[in-house]
């Protein structure tokens, strides 16, 4: 349920909790239960007809699972301040943060990785990932901020380089909407919706079949020059974040899926 700050001004508490216990398919019961409050306090808060403390709005969203950036959210439809701050990844209070998130990005040349925020804008890169990105227009590369899968999906980025496109545009375009329903984040939902608006050649559906050359995972194949480069994407998250934007800030690292893409990489990948 992100949205802006006025909007959740205008809306309860109570109707917002309720719209993230409904999202979360848990019933009062449930939720009263785990979260050590009477079913009867719960409805009243969801109602309106009682308003909750500040130690009772995060436990409840502790529970739920809501993000953080939802949690500051629901404490401000109370009257709250917000808990967790929310820094820049160049502001002086992300000083080691931002260190250390440099250094996961250098440790992993020659293979390619980024650093993207939650709508996937690029944040730091290291140097290799221009294996990746010299195949796209200087153009679009030079847009701030860069999306990393707009690059990756529009017609002028890799689209037309990425041999396997209709499998790994299904599995981008999902894991954005499962990410989306997920968080109950519009913002994101509409990202998927735009980058799916792409035109494009091939369904949009195709899955891994037991013909495929790596059915336990999709490889994202691109055709560099001459060379056909075969990457594994992995996933990396601050577990244990308390600022927004660490919160929401992922580590996404390209490791050669075979022998010839890995001595590409040590050739070229610095």
């Amino acid at each position: 349920m992100t949205t802006n700050t006025g909007t959740a001004a205008s809306v309860s508490v109570g109707a917002l909790l309720r719209q993230w216990r409904m999202h979360r398919r848990v019933s009062q019961l449930e939720l009263s239960n785990e979260a050590a409050i009477s079913t009867r306090h719960l409805s009243f808060v969801e109602t309106g007809r009682s308003q909750p403390s500040r130690d009772m709005v995060l436990r409840i969203a502790e529970h739920l699972e809501v993000p953080l950036r939802d949690r500051n959210q629901l404490l401000m439809a109370v009257g709250f301040a917000p808990r967790y701050s929310e820094n820049d990844l160049d502001s002086p209070a992300m000083a080691s943060a931002r260190t250390a998130v440099r250094e996961i990005l250098a440790a992993h040349e020659p293979y390619p990785a980024l650093a993207v925020d939650r709508m996937w804008n690029v944040l730091e890169t290291n140097g290799a990932v221009g294996v990746l990105t010299q195949v796209v227009s200087p153009d679009l590369l030079a847009e701030r901020p860069l999306n990393a899968l707009g690059m990756t999906l529009h017609p002028e980025g890799m689209a037309p380089h990425i041999a396997n496109l209709s499998q790994w545009r299904a599995f981008v375009l999902g894991g954005l909407r499962r990410s989306a329903l997920a968080f109950a984040d519009t913002e994101m939902l509409s990202l998927h919706d735009e980058l799916a608006a792409y035109p494009h050649h091939g369904s949009d559906d195709r899955e891994p079949t037991d013909t495929d050359a790596n059915p336990v995972y999709v490889p994202l194949l691109v055709q560099v020059g001459d060379a056909r480069l075969s990457f594994l994407a992995m996933m990396a998250t601050f577990g244990t974040a308390l600022d927004v934007t660490l919160s929401e800030l992922v580590i996404e690292t390209f490791l050669p899926a075979d022998a010839a893409t890995a001595a590409y990489l040590a050739r070229h990948g610095v």
